[in-house]
């Protein structure tokens, strides 16, 4: 694979960037730790019910990202939030159906946890766990940039030290989402319920979302960054005890079951100041919302945006 690039992460930014390259007709492989794609624009199942657990909706403000949204809803696979504002568009039937999209016609290795990065002879070599060590051509990290970092050191890597040092200091807030099922509807406004001040942060009914069949009554619940950094560790349980007093008069039905999704680096608190980071003499990218701006829309730019400085 000496021609190819290695894009590490299948999130919205990783999956862009791929599809970019392959379409200007370069070699290019995907690799994803999970067995999802899509990052935060992710779905789970319990049960019948079906919850969006990581982004809730996005936003498009830019017109190249306006036209990849429109391209989307053209396809079936993304749509306005049903009794919500026109300007929050979600995934049809769910957010990780962009995902699924977005690599349709890549060559994407799931379940491909990359342990190390390496430079040999100009080239990268990509250690990934119980599978064949990748030698490429240039390598795009588009993971939370803590876990790209990490990757680098195991390998030895150097970066010159300005860029080092700006990205070591990029820092995430975790994301702590519940989720509920209950017997019977919820009380949540269909357009989602935003609360400030307090442990949680966003309540969201998946059946009113169009996401969660009807009477899988599904209710996503993210925490509030400084709550789940505070509790990052405690079980659904522990944190559920914790939070029902303030969501009780918006759940409306008894409590079947409570599951947890934890996201350690879930939303950039700084943000670098350009939309990528690309080191030819390296051969070597970054991209990510840390990068493009902490929205769906920012990670998608980002991606972009290093496509556009590897063609270069």
């Amino acid at each position: 694979m000496n021609d190819t690039i290695a894009v590490v992460g299948g999130g919205i930014s990783g999956l862009l960037l791929a599809r970019t390259l392959r379409e200007r007709g370069t070699k290019v492989v995907v690799l994803e730790k999970s067995r999802g794609l899509g990052g935060r624009l992710a779905t789970k199942r319990v049960g019948e019910a079906v919850f969006d657990q990581g982004a809730q909706y996005f936003t498009a403000k830019t017109d190249r990202f306006a036209a990849l949204v429109e391209a989307w809803r053209g396809f079936g696979v993304a749509g306005a939030w049903p009794g919500a504002s026109a300007h929050r568009w979600i995934g049809k039937p769910s957010m990780n159906a962009l995902g699924k999209f977005l690599a349709e016609g890549l060559e994407v290795k799931r379940e491909a946890k990359v342990l190390g990065v390496r430079r040999v002879d100009n080239m990268w070599e990509v250690e990934i766990e119980n599978q064949a060590t990748l030698r490429v051509v240039q390598l795009a990290l588009t993971a939370p940039v803590p876990q790209s970092l990490s990757l680098l050191k195991a390998g030895n890597v150097e970066l010159p030290a300005g860029v080092a040092s700006s990205l070591a200091a990029l820092r995430y807030h975790p994301c702590l989402a519940l989720l509920v099922t209950l017997s019977g509807a919820s009380l949540v406004p269909a357009e989602g319920l935003a609360l400030m001040g307090g442990p949680v942060r966003w309540i969201a009914d998946n059946v009113k979302k169009g996401i969660s069949p009807t009477g899988a009554a599904a209710v996503t619940v993210h925490l509030s960054p400084a709550f789940a950094a505070e509790h990052y560790a405690k079980t659904e349980l522990e944190l559920f005890s914790m939070i029902e007093p303030v969501i009780a008069a918006w759940l409306g039905a008894p409590v079947v079951n409570v599951a947890l999704h934890r996201w350690k680096f879930s939303e950039p608190i700084t943000v670098f100041p350009e939309p990528c980071v690309w080191l030819e003499e390296l051969g070597l990218g970054f991209a990510g919302d840390a990068f493009g701006g902490a929205r769906v829309e920012g990670a998608a730019l980002s991606g972009w945006a290093l496509a556009d400085k590897m063609r270069a």
